[in-house]
């Protein structure tokens, strides 16, 4: 039984991933800022697997992240997938930018992730084994001055990806990225509404319409879409593949 820590798992995208990991018969840590939803998902996740274990906790706190795996080892003596799903994003346009948005958007999607990275590489490094998924985003490599600290982090993201690749590598451990396209999440919908209101767009249906006719496939994707790719590195991909970025965008990320 191979055992799964995703952080940012309470919904979305992130109980997405927990629940295809249980139903592939692994133990699932299952991290999330607000403890009652990291329980509900935890509660079904032991429903379609073979044990869950629910972890509130704040990731940008001193230690956070190392606790976290600490638990899991704790509940099952290794860690063999590490999702870094947790995330955050708020719109600002560029020349009112504030501290306080780059402050949080750096600590969660930035430091959290890399330490976290490092925490559960040091664990895998003992086992000569284990897998870390992090999720970045078409943003990183486009040119947004309404979410430019979003942007800038995912770039930072696919920064870490690559280090934590070459790091852990002579220890039979691989580190990759999903970049996933628009989807139905409250974080999508919540930017979204915010970015239309900067931008004087008062027609929300018409604006959604808009950027979804940028992605080439011509349609939005699914948790269940991108929650697949993630497990697919997580679980079956060949043990040669690292420090790659699997771009679920439909097109909009084409290189």
């Amino acid at each position: 039984m191979k055992s799964v820590l995703v952080t940012g798992a309470g919904g979305g995208l992130g109980r997405e991933i927990a629940l295809q990991a249980a139903r592939r018969g692994c133990a699932v840590g299952v991290l999330d800022l607000n403890a009652t939803a990291a329980q509900e998902t935890a509660v079904l996740c032991g429903k379609a697997g073979p044990a869950a274990l629910a972890i509130g906790k704040d990731l940008t706190c001193n230690g956070a992240p190392k606790e976290a795996v600490k638990e899991v080892c704790a509940a099952w003596g290794r860690l063999d997938v590490l999702v870094n799903n947790a995330g955050y994003g708020g719109i600002e346009a560029f020349l009112d930018m504030t501290e306080a948005m780059w402050d949080r958007t750096l600590a969660i999607n930035v430091k959290a992730l890399a330490l976290a990275c490092a925490a559960a590489g040091r664990v895998m490094r003992e086992q000569r084994a284990g897998r870390i998924v992090n999720i970045t985003s078409p943003a990183s490599r486009m040119a947004l001055p309404n979410y430019a600290a979003y942007a800038a982090s995912k770039a930072g993201v696919d920064s870490v990806t690559r280090a934590a690749a070459v790091a852990l590598a002579p220890y039979g451990v691989t580190v990759n990225s999903v970049a996933p396209g628009m989807m139905d999440t409250e974080m999508q919908r919540s930017t979204e509404a915010d970015l239309a209101k900067l931008e004087g767009r008062e027609d929300i249906e018409a604006f959604l319409a808009e950027r979804t006719r940028r992605v080439p496939l011509g349609r939005r994707t699914d948790c269940e879409t991108v929650a697949a790719a993630v497990i697919w590195l997580a679980l079956d991909a060949p043990d040669y593949v690292t420090a790659e970025r699997l771009n679920i965008s439909g097109g909009l990320d084409k290189d």
